[in-house]
């Protein structure tokens, strides 16, 4: 706990006020930040305690400042289990926000579609989720000043702000699928075998991050939005290779919507 409040304490001594929201910026989804006018930036690798993010299209640094009448906190790339990261390390940003005082956090994702009604350069709205990645964030002691030791998930994705995404999605003319996201620890791709599996388990989307970060929100009594950006489809659906590169194509192509409906959202808050 001293570790979380320590890097609170760097934060807030940065920033000119104590933000709102936090927003999570997934693969090739960054470019939300750079709306940000005047913004306060920091490097991950300025902050005790903090893990450096090592995947492609996430810069490793925090951006604050206003956005769409909000004072915000954007982590411009993510840390995940692939990487070798500890939960503890991935989760670590999340509880810092919490001690920052935030208490609501829109995270975004690029994800492969399960469903095969979804369409490529769909934005999904995440309903629940399902934690393939065999890990959870709040295994160990508990941090007793953070949360319960057993935290409810029922709401984990809070009814308020998917009703207040699909309002803002429908007043811009954006078509928001609903579903069930599942995580899984990466970082080869899933079988089509895997995918089979997943989609008899309830699974619209799989991907490999938010799971962590969505439970120890919930855990810190954050309000939590999450929106996957379908970048591609699941293994075996369209009988071709998976490419990282057009997973980050398709995220580029996409952005600017994925961006505006964030805005939108935001200003609602």
């Amino acid at each position: 706990m001293n570790a979380i409040q320590e890097a609170s304490r760097l934060l807030a001594s940065r920033l000119p006020q104590t933000p709102t929201v936090g927003i999570v910026l997934g693969s090739g989804l960054g470019g939300l930040a750079d709306q940000i006018p005047n913004p306060v930036i920091i490097s991950y690798a300025e902050i005790p305690g903090f893990a450096q993010s090592t995947a492609p299209g996430h810069a490793g640094r925090f951006v604050a400042g206003e956005l769409a009448g909000q004072y915000v906190l954007c982590m411009q790339g993510r840390l995940h289990f692939y990487e070798g990261h500890s939960m503890q390390s991935i989760v670590f940003p999340i509880r810092v926000m919490a001690d920052l005082g935030i208490k609501t956090l829109i995270v975004t994702n690029a994800a492969g579609g399960v469903n095969t009604s979804f369409s490529i350069g769909d934005f999904m709205l995440i309903e629940d989720h399902i934690n393939f990645m065999g890990a959870n964030p709040l295994t160990g002691p508990n941090l007793d000043e953070l949360g319960p030791r057993f935290c409810d998930m029922t709401f984990a994705y809070d009814p308020e702000l998917r009703a207040l995404a699909e309002k803002a999605a429908s007043e811009q003319g954006v078509r928001l699928q609903k579903g069930v996201y599942l995580g899984y620890m990466g970082p080869s791709y899933e079988t089509p075998a895997e995918i089979r599996a997943f989609r008899t388990l309830g699974a619209d989307a799989v991907g490999m991050s938010t799971v962590p970060e969505v439970i120890a929100a919930n855990h810190c009594g954050m309000r939590v939005l999450a929106m996957s950006l379908i970048t591609n489809m699941a293994a075996g659906i369209e009988k071709k290779k998976l490419s990282g590169d057009e997973v980050i194509e398709i995220a580029n192509s996409r952005a600017k919507l994925l961006q505006a409906l964030v805005c939108k959202i935001v200003s609602e808050l």
